[in-house]
């Protein structure tokens, strides 16, 4: 198909957006001369200000799903798009991009909306990446490289790298210094967050190795952060961030620990080397793309995919804070300071029952 403007509706979360990039590259290798515009909710947009895969020429900041249907609709028509691609699941957005008059509208075969799509793909089968799950989305729509395996990534501009440092050193973080990015928190629920406890010690052993610790994330994270300050050193900057200055910070750590968050997604595609907590959730699913660690405790009821663990939390309780300082500093010696790391396996390294 010929089209002139193409829609493309990513995800609807911070991790998701950013494994849904090398999709967004295929959709623009796949339609050469369209013009992409993207459309995610407004607290992600931000992503888009930096150099990213398959960069968009428009971005249209979404209000909430819900509660905004009309303004959303009003948003699509104005980029009078041929074609929309949806990497959303949901019956919603497929029923927006119509009442928006998009004439062609393609996407997974899911939750009854396929008399909303002119085409439907069907939905791959077993267990795939999140990553490779929207891959999967544009090879069925024959749009390529159809053998692209390249991980997310996107390089902050130098005005997001000097408008991070600069925070960091009105904080405290002199110039120089190795620093160590912990994000604490994580959204969909308690059990995916090590306890901040342990975090707290890994802080502390870093923190006696000369290594600067900086506590990032949104503010609904902030008792996390609190917990951990009140008992060892760090720049706690949870909640005083936008996503641009956060993308900043981040990028100018030496090495990211995080649990199973968007923040780790971030961190990685900005290629900080990450150590990254797996407890409840499917790290054959969702881990980092690329050369990273990834944690988890070898039990029997992982992964549960719970919100809460109703019995007591050991697939997080039983990863140490040795064995994750263990880990940060491998990276910290492999990597080197400020060095990004090219595309490969993340390692999944088991912690004993």
């Amino acid at each position: 198909m010929n089209a002139d403007r193409v829609l493309i509706r990513l995800p609807n979360w911070l991790g998701d957006i950013v494994m849904a990039l090398p999709a967004l590259a295929m959709a623009r290798a796949g339609l050469p001369g369209a013009r992409l515009s993207v459309a995610l909710p407004a607290a992600f947009a931000p992503i888009f200000g930096e150099e990213t895969d398959g960069a968009p020429e428009d971005v249209l900041a979404l209000g909430d799903m819900e509660r905004g249907r009309k303004s959303q609709i009003a948003s699509l028509r104005t980029v009078q798009a041929d074609l929309a691609i949806l990497m959303t699941n949901s019956f919603g957005s497929a029923w927006i991009a119509r009442r928006a008059g998009v004439p062609e509208r393609w996407g997974y075969r899911a939750n009854l909306r396929s008399p909303l799509l002119t085409r439907a793909v069907r939905r791959p089968r077993g267990r795939v990446h999140q990553a490779e799950y929207y891959r999967a989305l544009m090879r069925g729509l024959g749009l390529g490289p159809a053998d692209a395996t390249a991980p997310p990534r996107i390089t902050p501009r130098a005005q997001t790298r000097t408008r991070g440092r600069g925070l960091l050193e009105r904080a405290g973080v002199p110039d120089g210094v190795p620093i160590v990015g912990i994000a604490p928190g994580a959204s969909y629920g308690e059990a995916k967050r090590w306890p901040p406890a342990r975090a707290a010690e890994v802080a502390r052993q870093l923190s006696a190795r000369g290594i600067a610790i900086v506590l990032v994330g949104a503010a609904g994270d902030r008792e996390s952060g609190r917990a951990i300050e009140s008992t060892a050193p760090a720049v706690n900057l949870i909640g005083r961030t936008n996503l641009g200055e956060l993308i900043g910070v981040m990028a100018a750590c030496d090495a990211f620990l995080s649990n199973d968050s968007g923040a780790m997604h971030l961190a990685a595609a900005l290629g900080r080397p990450v150590v990254a907590i797996f407890g409840p959730t499917d790290e054959r699913a969702t881990a980092p793309e690329g050369d990273h660690d990834v944690l988890t405790a070898d039990v029997f009821c992982r992964p549960c995919m719970l919100r809460d663990c109703p019995i007591d939390h050991r697939c997080m309780k039983r990863i140490t804070a040795d064995r994750v300082v263990e880990s940060i500093l491998h990276r910290l010696n492999k990597a080197g300071p400020s060095t990004s790391l090219g595309a490969g396996p993340s390692t999944t390294l088991r912690a004993s029952p």
